[in-house]
């Protein structure tokens, strides 16, 4: 009697999100051949070369898919925190038996070949986010929900940090659009694109026009929420009157620096704003001020953070890529040969193998966090429009994947793994085109590295995984 075999399952599974995965792995492999070939290593097969131990991990990350298709779709969130512990305790194993490289003990060297904690804490993380966020009673304005949330996405970084290792730390931002779109309110994204460009400020202007601009920008807000000239001007002599007392015996006497005498001014006057919004119940006015207190001192504590937390290197190509130094032999090598073989590639390319940026080794880890440079040097305009939109397709299609789950956890966790790509995906492209810092992180599927192509092999498997069960809520 001929055994029935169940094809429901291979019916169910997003075949289109695979296809677009080995295109991008298959590509990868390719460039980074590419990247690394000389005259004596022409085999593309070749072990002892970087494309064919990456041909190895390729190989590997395939059979583990036969785990993950085979595990039970309920098993993920059952024992999402299980596996998230497990990859905080690895993260803390690495600080104490790991590796060094490149300044930081991010590694177990296993023979040959090395593994990086921190890759697979990503996928980790978002199993706990969405197995905790899925949860009946769950609110995201209950205090302890947002705790626990912040709990959970603070302690992989912390602990990267301890690496150190800021690039791989920083991808934690992504999960904030996850808790955008389960309902996080868009002000606190604004708050986050303005904490972005008052640190970017703060590094290239002096504090004391920073100060004055957050002072006028919260008068204007003050007027814009009230639309009452006389509570604005009540407010601007206030403040004017305490800095006009406190000016003169400074200018005579003290010569404190200007920003110390404008900050007690505006600390006196406060008192009072805050003590009359309060008392005429204008809650919306007093928020402006406390968001103006937490800016000021954010602005005081980005250069700190900036000249104790950020390693050297960091600071300077933060300083290379906002134009304060110029370092086109240092720090800057990369992003500018990087920005020569990509410009050189022109429209169409100088064809495979044919890179002279590539093949002389102008531009270093070139088959790693580089390695967009080497499509656009042989493949030109057209060959990166090309990689580009099939990032974009991956991402596009895994967001269709989560707004089609009746399951609140493959929802969440859908979401999480499109950030965690668009992150990668954005920085990574951005970095090599000169446009942000230089942080070390890699192209998903494409980089050279082991750790990474299990770690969002994984990451993404586990998805199309879940989304064969869209129908039933896990």
């Amino acid at each position: 009697m001929a055994i029935k075999r169940d094809t429901s399952f291979w019916l169910r599974i997003d075949w289109i999100t695979i296809i677009i995965y080995l295109a991008l792995v298959v590509l990868g492999w390719i460039n980074i051949y590419a990247a690394v070939y000389n005259d004596e290593h022409q085999v593309i097969f070749d072990t002892t070369q970087r494309y064919g131990k990456q041909m190895i991990w390729i190989i590997l990350s395939l059979f583990l898919i036969i785990p993950i298709f085979a595990v039970d779709n309920k098993v993920y969130p059952m024992l999402a925190y299980i596996i998230y512990s497990l990859s905080i305790l690895a993260l803390i194993g690495v600080l104490i038996f790991g590796d060094a490289s490149h300044g930081a003990k991010s590694w177990f060297e296993i023979g040959n070949y090395k593994v990086q904690p921190s890759e697979f804490t990503k996928f980790t993380t978002a199993l706990a986010l969405a197995s905790f966020m899925s949860k009946q009673n769950f609110k995201l304005t209950n205090i302890n929900d947002i705790f626990l949330i912040v709990a959970i996405l603070l302690i992989p970084p912390l602990l990267i940090l301890l690496q150190p290792d800021a690039g791989s730390a920083i991808i934690y931002v992504a999960f904030v659009l996850v808790l955008y779109r389960e309902g996080m309110t868009g002000v606190i994204l604004l708050l986050g694109v303005l904490a972005v460009i008052l640190f970017v400020l703060v590094l290239k202007i002096d504090m004391f026009y920073i100060f004055i601009g957050l002072i006028v920008l919260t008068f204007t807000a003050f007027y814009f929420l009230r639309k009452n000239y006389k509570e604005l001007f009540l407010a601007m002599a206030i403040f004017l009157g305490i800095l006009a007392i406190l000016f003169f015996p400074n200018y005579f006497f003290f010569k404190l620096k200007p920003a110390l005498f404008i900050g007690v001014a505006f600390t006196i006057s406060s008192i009072y704003y805050f003590y009359y919004t309060f008392k005429k119940k204008l809650y919306n006015t007093l928020v402006i001020f406390l968001i103006l207190v937490g800016s000021l001192f954010y602005t005081y504590s980005v250069n700190y953070i900036y000249d104790n937390i950020l390693q050297d290197h960091h600071q300077t190509r933060i300083n290379v890529l906002l134009g304060i130094e110029d370092d086109p032999q240092g720090i800057g090598y990369n992003v500018n040969q990087s920005k020569i073989a990509i410009g050189s590639g022109k429209i169409y390319g100088k064809g495979f193998l044919n890179g002279t940026q590539t093949k002389y080794n102008f531009v270093p880890e070139q088959d790693t966090d580089f390695i967009f440079c080497t499509v656009g040097e042989e493949w030109g305009f057209i060959g990166t429009t090309f990689i580009i939109a099939l990032f974009l397709s991956l991402l596009l299609r895994i967001i269709y994947l989560a707004e089609r789950q009746r399951s609140k956890f493959t929802r969440i966790y859908g979401y999480a793994v499109v950030s965690i790509l668009f992150f990668h995906f954005a920085v990574n492209i951005g970095m090599v085109l000169g446009l942000l810092p230089v942080i070390g992180i890699p192209l998903p599927f494409f980089s050279y590295g082991g750790s990474s192509l299990w770690s969002f092999t994984i990451l993404l498997f586990i998805l199309i995984k879940l989304d064969t069960s869209r129908e039933e809520v896990i």
